[in-house]
């Protein structure tokens, strides 16, 4: 087995999250568990489908990381059956199978995420405090988001910092937006290009540069404190504080 890249980057403390990891290949869970580990996490693991399913039923945990081929229930199997319970956990396919077909299966058997194999440590521990912050959506929607003095009204789309107006073009209002949504975190390049660009692979542009450079002009450049940060060898990350 191809581990994926082993060096970790440093991120910003967070919330703990218990995360079940149903996955067979025991080097495999012992990498997944001391990634999350090291980002600080609690992480229990179970290395079949059925035991998987019994452990989500059975106990309460902020995130599932699901492999897709396991033994005595395979993943999809197992997600589709918790989600037809009631099961609400949000959760993430973890698997080799990731062309653009197995995503589409996975998400529509009730994920929220889907992460190919081999994978990056710091996008697997983004995409996982990710999903923690989904057990939030039980609140009341979010109207206004807010990154230090940087302040986005999802309803007028009206976005200002230090009480100025800020005029941005639609893809670079939905760039800011996801990136405020995730304020204090580590967003990857391959979770903007599917989550704002709705792309399923890498189209090898520099679209992602263009965009962030753009952005950057216009929400740090006429103040001292600059909020948007990029994160070497990971991806960027917006201040939640100014």
């Amino acid at each position: 087995m191809t581990l994926m890249e082993t060096s970790m980057v440093e991120t910003e403390s967070t919330a703990s999250l218990k995360v079940l990891v149903i996955e067979d290949d025991n080097e495999m869970a012992s990498f997944i568990e001391k990634v999350l580990a090291d980002a600080g996490h609690k992480v229990e693991r179970v290395a079949d489908g059925a035991s998987g399913l019994a452990r989500a039923r059975a106990s309460e945990f902020d995130a599932l990381i699901v492999d897709r081929m396991l033994p005595e229930k395979d993943g999809l199997t197992l997600l589709q059956e918790f989600r037809a319970a009631g099961g609400t956990t949000p959760a993430l396919f973890l698997s080799a199978l990731g062309d653009v077909q197995n995503k589409v299966q996975g998400l529509r058997a009730g994920a929220e995420d889907y992460l190919a194999k081999p994978f990056a440590p710091a996008e697997l521990a983004a995409r996982v405090e990710a999903l923690g912050r989904r057990q939030t959506s039980a609140e009341p929607p979010v109207t206004v988001l807010k990154a230090g003095d940087l302040e986005m009204n999802l309803l007028t789309r009206k976005v200002t910092r230090a009480g100025k107006k800020i005029d941005l073009q639609p893809r670079e209002f939905r760039l800011l937006e996801y990136l405020m949504r995730h304020a204090g975190q580590v967003v990857t390049r391959t979770m903007l290009l599917e989550k704002v660009w709705d792309y399923n692979f890498d189209p090898q542009t520099n679209v992602i540069d263009v965009h962030i450079s753009r952005l950057r002009a216009k929400i740090d450049k006429e103040f001292a404190e600059p909020l948007l940060q990029t994160v070497r060898g990971a991806g960027y990350r917006l201040q939640s504080q100014g």
